[in-house]
């Protein structure tokens, strides 16, 4: 199993590392600030650089659900590290950032629209939350909604609780598609101070105010009573 240094601190930029086990297309490592594709945000990328001066590109990183290893994708043509060998781990941290942002954006739509959410995913510049709600929803109070949270510079904190604890509040739940992180017999909750606390894996901004300002580009319907809410950087 990898440790998962990002879940503690996701402004992690890089960190050393110890390379565990070798596969066609990636390599796993001891502990990693690489965040693992899953829960609608995608995996990082970014570099890495053996001791010996070998490095290369990570093209993406995903979890081994196994074995807990998270994979290191590297570019086509790469040549691997080999087990044993220490490396030097980098994100490409200006994308991770803005999809930080657009994480932490998704839980202030989560706030500005207080309805069951059906399934949602995350891009560079851009994410959507799905909705079961039978009305279409009014997108400039929306938008409004959302830049007023963002303006209010809502500060961000990280707690957890146990399987147990999880279970008997199945209401922290906002996202019926997305199962909470478990695993490790805890389950870690984010939240945003007097606007929104569900369990998260995922990285995010430490104050809503530098999610920035954003825009809801469409508000489409997807089923009878599913509202796919679109939102993006301003």
């Amino acid at each position: 199993m990898t440790k998962e240094l990002f879940r503690e601190n996701g402004y992690l930029k890089s960190c050393e590392a110890e390379v565990t086990s070798v596969l066609d297309k990636g390599f796993g490592v001891d502990q990693t600030v690489f965040y693992p594709m899953g829960g609608g945000q995608p995996g990082d990328t970014g570099k890495f650089l053996c001791a010996d001066g070998l490095s290369g590109e990570i093209v993406d990183t995903y979890k081994d659900r196994e074995s807990g290893v998270h994979l290191h994708v590297v570019a086509e043509g790469t040549t691997l590290p080999t087990v044993g060998d220490k490396i030097i781990l980098s994100i490409d941290w200006e994308r991770r950032h803005r999809i930080m942002r657009m994480h932490s954006c998704m839980h202030m739509l989560c706030a500005a629209v207080p309805e069951p959410v059906t399934g949602g995913s995350i891009r560079d510049g851009s994410g959507r939350l799905d909705f079961d709600i039978p009305e279409p929803p009014d997108k400039q109070a929306i938008e409004d909604k959302l830049n007023e949270l963002i303006a209010a510079d809502l500060p961000m904190s990280l707690k957890w609780i146990t399987d147990a604890e999880m279970d008997a509040q199945p209401d922290l739940v906002r996202t019926m598609s997305v199962k909470p992180p478990r695993g490790s017999g805890q389950v870690r909750l984010v939240e945003f101070s007097g606007a929104d606390l569900q369990p998260c894996g995922g990285t995010h901004v430490a104050r809503t105010g530098e999610i920035g300002p954003v825009r809801v580009q469409s508000v489409k319907k997807k089923g009878k009573q599913n509202r796919r809410i679109t939102v993006e950087f301003a």
